[in-house]
Order: C-alpha cells, then structure tokens, then sequence
C-alpha cells in the first residue's frame, strides 16, 4: 500500500512537500517512484529512487524537486522548490521491483494521488 500526504496549494516560486508512505512489501527491494498527471495530459515520471540506480529526475523538474527516503520510516518524499504554475497536477507515488523504470506499464503499486496547485 502506498499513501500520499503533503499536496495543496503553493504559490509561483513556493514550496511543498510530498510524502509517499509504504507499507506491506520489503521497502529496500523496490523503486519507488512520483509521477504525475495535469488534466488532458498523460501520467508522467518525475523522479524516482532505489538502491540499484539510484536517484533520477525528469528534466523539468531537475535542479528543483528533491526525493529522497527514510528507511526507517518507509516513506519517500518529494521536496518541490521553485515551484511554477505547470507544476500543477495530481502527484502518485508508485513502487516497482527493485529498478527505476520508464513507462507507467512497468509500476506494480500507487497510491491514490495527491493534488498540487501552483497559483500564479
């Protein structure tokens, strides 16, 4: 199961932060991925983290959003800095064995998305 916290409104340049809380599998064992969805737009990676390649970032997002994971807590969250007005989506966190993937087919587990807004 995965469950996400942290979405809301933000304004041009603000900041928010998601989490992504994991329960009922071996966290170290699984990628755990954020993508997103804008309305009439397809889902789309933003980052991602695992043990076996480590972090990755969609270009439109590098250099600003952050994932990181507390594996203590089993929970992976999304720092967004910078944030602007096509930031503005619905967020899931999704997990997928052991490697970071391309292609929504690939992800075994979501969550059930939280809404990001970036005012103008």
């Amino acid at each position: 199961q995965l469950v996400e916290s942290g979405g809301g409104l933000a304004q041009t340049g603000g900041s928010l932060r998601l989490s992504c809380e994991t329960s009922g599998f071996k966290f170290d064992d699984f990628a755990i991925g954020w993508f997103r969805q804008a309305p009439g737009k397809e889902r789309e990676e933003v980052a991602c983290i695992s043990i076996n390649n480590g972090r990755m970032y969609a270009d439109s997002v590098k250099g600003r959003f952050t994932i990181s994971s507390d594996n203590i807590r089993n929970t992976v969250y999304l720092q967004m800095n910078s944030l602007k007005p096509e930031d503005t989506a619905v967020y899931y966190c999704a997990a997928a064995l052991k490697w970071c993937r391309e292609g929504v087919e690939y992800w075994d587990y979501w969550g059930q998305g939280s809404q990001v807004t970036v005012s103008l």
